[in-house]
């Protein structure tokens, strides 16, 4: 039995296998639009595991696997073994064996790590403290279908090095772009949590202004990520200077777009003129979602399919 391939971390895919992911999104989300049915998952079944909660990960995947023809199981901590003690490798070994493909949505990536290594097919990270791969697949894909290729473009990302910030510094390596990062002091970027090859492909700036000049895109994600509720007051205070308003996105231009994986809290991170102004893609970056990750699915469980 061959080795299943996971997504953990975005650079899990190579780029020519990303960019065949994006061609099957286009192909797929065509479908959608059009209302035409594509079921090349029929019979197969996936299996949500959340340690944490969400919206768009969990509506994105189980409406995803439907409109594929399989079907999807949401599985919380509370509902099974798991919050309960089970060791990670025993639920993989079991779970693996009565589905076709998992999605984990958790806290440390080592737990993901763990029960992909002892997995039978496909694992998926839906998010976890370290990656938010999926996140950054939609956003790729948004970026490509509003402005083109994002090789040699430069992406600015204000606020706190958290998952989202560490994907995106992988996809640059992957990719070919460049990553324009400021954040607070103390919230600097860690390659080596980031998973980085090296630092060629981005740069810090004590200014965001600084950092969105010239920006083809702007990104952002909330100032206090899950898991980290307790430094809340603390963060808000850090962090007070670094909010996407309307000077920061024409410090970047006209050509900008903004960004945000969701959910959003106007008058902190970004102001409500940015987000709800002509420049934001929010809401088809958040579609694109569902697209992306069918395509991820198709490709995790059938291979390379040309249609």
């Amino acid at each position: 039995m061959a080795a299943p391939k996971h997504f953990l971390q975005l650079n899990d895919l190579s780029r020519d296998e990303l960019e065949h992911v994006f061609a099957r999104t286009r192909w797929i989300k065509d479908k959608f639009k059009r209302y035409e049915p594509y079921h090349p998952l029929f019979d197969r079944t996936l299996v949500m595991i959340f340690e944490k909660q969400s919206t768009r990960t969990r509506l994105s995947f189980e409406a995803g696997m439907h409109q594929l023809g399989g079907s999807a199981i949401f599985l919380s901590t509370r509902d099974s073994q798991l919050g309960r003690g089970e060791p990670v490798e025993d639920a993989a070994q079991v779970i693996s064996r009565m589905c076709d493909i998992v999605m984990i949505r958790t806290f440390e990536q080592d737990i993901i790590d763990r029960f992909a290594r002892h997995s039978r097919v496909p694992v998926i990270n839906g998010l976890t403290n370290e990656y938010h791969p999926c996140q950054i697949l939609a956003d790729i894909f948004t970026f490509i279908e509003h402005r083109g290729s994002i090789a040699g473009k430069t992406v600015a990302w204000i606020g706190d090095s958290n998952n989202v910030c560490n994907t995106w510094l992988q996809a640059a390596e992957v990719f070919g772009f460049n990553v324009h990062v400021s954040t607070p002091p103390g919230y600097e970027v860690e390659p080596e949590r980031a998973g980085l090859y090296g630092t060629d492909h981005y740069e810090e700036f004590a200014d965001p202004a600084d950092a969105a000049r010239g920006a083809d895109l702007v990104t952002t994600d909330v100032w206090t990520s899950m898991g980290f509720e307790a430094e809340n007051e603390e963060r808000r205070r850090d962090f007070e200077d670094w909010q996407v308003d309307a000077e920061m996105m024409q410090a970047a231009g006209p050509q900008a777009l903004f960004m945000h994986c969701l959910p959003a809290h106007r008058g902190e991170e970004v102001a409500a003129e940015v987000i709800d102004g002509p420049q934001s893609v929010v809401w088809d970056e958040a579609e694109n979602r569902l697209h992306t990750q069918k395509a991820l699915m198709e490709y995790l469980l059938l291979g390379r399919v040309n249609s």
